[in-house]
């Protein structure tokens, strides 16, 4: 992680350049009076609305292996109006997800957080912030409670594929690791922070933050704090480490750092020094997430290009393919509002627009609405399948098992919603 006095040179230079775009792009967008009528900027989508377009039942925005896009639109299409509940009186309402106003379900109010799907494959399971417990509620609406243990103020839960385990993160900086099978609990040191456990559960990769940047350390360590080793030093750089474990273990961490004021490489960190390929992305505020095989890394950033909204890419990530096929799969939503379904099918909430710096200020869309959409990683297809009959904002997203339900949680009430897919 070391760089060379050229380097450093270089890197101050861009970010002064960075300082300078971004103290004009703030100006432009929110200070410059405005022109009514805007000019397309070339090369971006003719469609209307900055998301993806809204298409009739059965119809989507299909991008073939050039990358060209052929958009399905019809001028009869319903349009969703903001609010917590939608007029659909006169429109024709579907109980599954065809590609039109779709029938959704309220399965938990508010107040939830951190919902995943269950060991059962077909329900969710996740933290009630209004009584401190966990629960897991099916696709009819029971809540069965995970423990009767009642947990107050988490504030964070980073689940473990087993499901069975989790670290719960407080306001005051404490941490705990819970099992739900045996209902014991152990606790971390307060400076261990963002972690991520190994594909069998039994181990966690988080970062050791001490006070001095020369003591701050990637460590492993058994899912319950002990035996802790330190993998890879990371000093002032702990802003720019992402520990996550990928799903066929050959990578435990990703870190990035500036290529240019507009571009950012991608590092990944094995658990044995491995020295792995990199790979760039166009942008800035990388957030990845790995295919179920965990040999693809679906991830958004946000660049000028695209007036600094977040911004959809798929890329190799395994073994000597890293870096390879790296696609722009043309879609202007979060990685956080995407579930792998399968290995090459993503289903995403896709805000019908987006103002410009959303990708750097998420709050920026908090009035967004979303729609549902599939997307075929491999052929770049994308498919509009619901456009929910209430307007929703999306937090998280994912899908049971055998791809029947479609669950997801919004950021207005914090609640649990379902669309039928099949």
């Amino acid at each position: 992680m070391e760089k060379s006095k050229f380097k450093k040179i270089l890197l101050i230079l861009g970010f002064l350049a960075f300082v300078i775009l971004m103290a004009y792009f703030i100006w432009t967008s929110f200070f410059k009076k405005q022109i009514t009528t805007e000019t397309p900027i070339i090369g971006t989508s003719t469609s209307t609305g900055s998301g993806l377009p809204i298409s009739p039942e059965g119809s989507g925005q299909i991008i073939d292996s050039t990358g060209t896009s052929s958009i399905i639109t019809s001028p009869d299409t319903p349009q969703i109006q903001p609010g917590p509940t939608t007029q659909t009186e006169g429109i024709e309402v579907s109980n599954t997800a065809i590609g039109g106003i779709t029938k959704t379900t309220t399965l938990v109010s508010s107040g939830t957080s951190n919902p995943i799907i269950s060991r059962d494959g077909n329900s969710v399971q996740f933290y009630n912030q209004v009584d401190g417990k966990f629960y897991l509620v099916n696709d009819k609406g029971d809540l069965i409670p995970l423990s009767n243990k009642v947990f107050h103020n988490v504030q964070d839960v980073e689940w473990a594929p087993n499901k069975t385990k989790a670290v719960l993160e407080y306001p005051d900086g404490n941490k705990i690791v819970y099992d739900f099978s045996t209902e014991k609990q152990v606790t971390l040191p307060k400076h261990w922070e963002d972690f991520s456990f190994s594909t069998d559960s039994n181990k966690l990769i988080s970062k050791s933050l001490g006070t001095d940047p020369d003591n701050r350390w990637l460590i492993v360590s058994n899912s319950d704090g002990s035996q802790s080793k330190a993998i890879e030093f990371i000093g002032e750089n702990d802003k720019n480490v992402i520990p996550s474990w990928s799903p066929n273990n050959q990578s435990i961490a990703m870190y990035t750092e500036g290529v240019d004021f507009n571009r950012r490489e991608v590092f990944f960190v094995g658990l044995n020094d491995e020295n792995f390929k990199s790979t760039v992305v166009e942008g800035w505020n990388f957030s990845g997430s790995w295919s179920k095989t965990g040999d693809k890394l679906l991830y958004s950033v946000s660049s000028p290009k695209n007036e600094l909204k977040p911004n959809l890419w798929i890329v190799n990530a395994q073994g000597d393919n890293i870096g390879v096929n790296r696609t722009d799969l043309n879609i202007e939503t979060w990685v956080e509002k995407c579930t792998f379904a399968n290995d090459t099918e993503v289903y995403c909430a896709v805000p019908t627009s987006l103002p410009k710096g959303s990708g750097l200020n998420s709050e920026l869309a908090k009035n967004s609405n979303d729609n549902l959409y599939k997307i075929n990683i491999q052929t770049g297809q994308k498919e509009l399948i619901a456009i929910p009959d209430k307007a929703y904002n999306v937090s998280s997203i994912t899908v049971s098992q055998d791809q029947k339900t479609l669950f997801f949680t919004d950021n207005v009430n914090g609640g649990i919603h379902k669309v039928q897919l099949q």
